[in-house]
């Protein structure tokens, strides 16, 4: 009996030598800052036993860079529809298998159409967020320097004589090149796509008379200054907005924030899902998707974020107060006023990252 006995007991660890050399699943995420209800991490990794590596990043500038320097290691990305036509020509992400998404039906078909602009037949991406770039502005502040003033309006943070009259309460800016020269130019009645190096450089001498008004050009800040009352005006992205809208309040420091789509009209954009093309996880990438691609996840992030997600059958599940929100969500009359930017030429892309570059440092 001995003998048995000894087999079965070494059989039995090497049986548990055997699990407990099973390797760490990992994933690798790169991420905008405060773009994901960070409890559904956890809620991933306890389904999957997937170990999930998030990172983050404050503009899609900073994401290229890492992906075009190789080696950075990530398996999925998330950047806007804009940059991905640069990052799918420079074949810096890998096609998506959709067919390798239990939860790819759940997907928006308008927004798969709208996403054909920047990646014919949505080959390489999913769309993760959709929004509009605005204002964001507290009301009492600004009240209190410009009285009645409708401020429902791009010249709160273009015309150098309003933004002047608030820039002592702090004024943000975006630090998207894309945005703000879209916004510019769409004001003066010209397109980006279109915009040749004369527009370009009319916009940059027009943008860099404001400069001395603009406390500081960032992408994710703004949230924490317009909470606190170090800001009372930015212009920036609606869900970054409301984040900062329910921030003060659960301080309860009297900042009332609103956020606002100018009578002009502005842009809408849409952040994507990617893999880059170097992914060492990939299956773990695809099983990522797929859970934030369920209805129940994507409001969950929608709750937190503030952000429109893109998946149709979650919004019931979307808290009604961001649900029937029509900056968050927009309504049909408000269609009309809202524009994508298209692809870029790399002619205009670099001429308006200069000239960005001459705004921001004033020279």
């Amino acid at each position: 009996m001995r003998p048995l006995i000894l087999a079965i007991y070494s059989v039995a660890i090497l049986a548990c030598g055997c699990a407990m050399a099973q390797p760490v699943r990992v994933l690798n995420v790169f991420n905008w800052s405060d773009y994901i209800d960070p409890k559904l991490l956890d809620d991933f990794e306890k389904e999957t036993s997937i170990k999930v590596v998030y990172d983050t990043y404050d503009s899609n500038e900073a994401l290229e860079a890492k992906l075009i320097s190789g080696g950075a290691g990530f398996d999925l990305v998330f950047p806007s529809a804009t940059f991905l036509v640069r990052q799918i020509s420079s074949k810096l992400v890998q096609p998506i298998d959709r067919s390798r998404l239990r939860n790819r039906e759940k997907i928006s078909k308008e927004l798969d159409q709208r996403l054909e602009t920047y990646d014919p037949g949505a080959r390489h991406s999913i769309v993760y967020m959709w929004f509009t770039t605005g204002l964001a502005i507290n009301e009492e502040k600004v009240k209190a320097r410009l009285g009645d003033l409708d401020v429902n309006t791009w010249d709160l943070v273009l015309n150098r004589d309003l933004l002047r009259k608030v820039s002592d309460c702090g004024v943000y800016f975006l630090d998207s090149a894309e945005d703000v020269f879209a916004i510019a130019l769409w004001r003066n009645g010209l397109s980006i796509e279109r915009s040749s190096a004369s527009d370009l450089s009319k916009v940059s001498a027009q943008l860099t008379r404001l400069r001395p008004y603009i406390r500081k050009f960032h992408s994710s800040e703004y949230i924490s200054a317009l909470a606190s009352g170090d800001a009372c005006v930015a212009l920036g992205w609606a869900g970054d907005s409301f984040q900062a809208q329910a921030r003060a309040q659960e301080a309860g420091n009297g900042n009332k924030i609103i956020y606002k789509i100018p009578k002009e009209g502005t842009i809408m954009s849409m952040d994507v899902i990617a893999i880059p093309k170097d992914a060492k996880n990939v299956s773990e990438a695809y099983e990522f998707i797929d859970f934030l691609l369920r209805p129940e996840v994507a409001a969950k992030n929608t709750n937190l974020t503030k952000f429109a997600n893109g998946v149709p059958e979650s919004y019931p599940l979307v808290a009604p107060e961001i649900a029937q929100n029509p900056h968050i969500f927009p309504k049909e009359q408000q269609e009309g006023k809202l524009f994508l930017v298209g692809p870029l030429a790399p002619a205009v892309q670099r001429s308006i990252t200069r000239e960005w570059t001459r705004v921001k440092t004033g020279r």
